[in-house]
């Protein structure tokens, strides 16, 4: 008789405690092996800290980390509710390569049908980004921006090898400007779409090799 080894875990960061609200109460039925999410707290700087201080403990040691929450779009046509997956995370240490961007982007069609994937590099900044900046980033070749995924994702890799994605949902958008992130509280879909994703989540990490000590 052959053991399976027990599946590595899954770890989910956000940022905001709305964000996590909205995965904590998401359908968490599908899921294969551990899941944390992990509220890191705002910026690239708690980001890095509260992932590497999660991953140095022996229970996530091999986890797969997925970064997700709001992010703002910078692309024209982009609207809150949207969804980005992406194929690189950037800031000024370079870029992450994603894993699985395209099982994420047909697992995510399927989990909230007649929402827009878009797919491409999402950038990270320090502070909230308004206005021409927008433009800046764009000119760059980034299709979003955030606070914290490229921070997250670099810290899980220099932790150790292992699979890393980014999934964002658009709250603010260069047609869609958000007056402040408060505002996400009130008619906004960001939410109920961030609580439908978790699906989408679990089947990209079922479809994961992690290896094993």
């Amino acid at each position: 008789m052959t053991n399976t080894p027990a599946a590595a875990p899954l770890l989910i960061a956000c940022a905001l405690g709305i964000e996590r609200l909205a995965l904590r109460s998401g359908d968490r039925g599908g899921a294969d092996g551990p899941v944390t999410v992990l509220r890191t707290g705002m910026g690239p700087l708690a980001a890095d800290r509260a992932v590497t201080r999660a991953l140095a403990g022996p229970a996530l040691s091999e986890a797969a980390v997925l970064a997700t929450g709001f992010c703002a779009g910078l692309a024209p046509g982009m609207h809150p509710g949207d969804l980005v997956v992406a194929e690189e995370t950037r800031d000024a240490r370079g870029g992450t390569p994603c894993v699985g961007t395209e099982l994420l982007v047909k697992e995510l069609v399927r989990a909230v049908p007649g929402r827009t994937v878009h797919t491409g590099p999402l950038t990270g900044s320090d502070h909230v980004v308004r206005g021409p900046e927008r433009s800046d980033l764009l000119a760059t070749g980034a299709i979003a921006v955030d606070m914290e995924s490229a921070a997250t994702l670099h810290s899980a890799v220099r932790a150790g090898a292992r699979p890393v994605a980014a999934v964002r949902v658009v709250v603010d958008a260069p047609e869609h400007e958000l007056v402040r992130i408060g505002t996400v509280r009130g008619g906004i879909s960001a939410f109920r779409v961030l609580r439908a994703v978790l699906p989408a989540f679990f089947e990209w990490h079922r479809s994961l090799l992690l290896p094993r000590r």
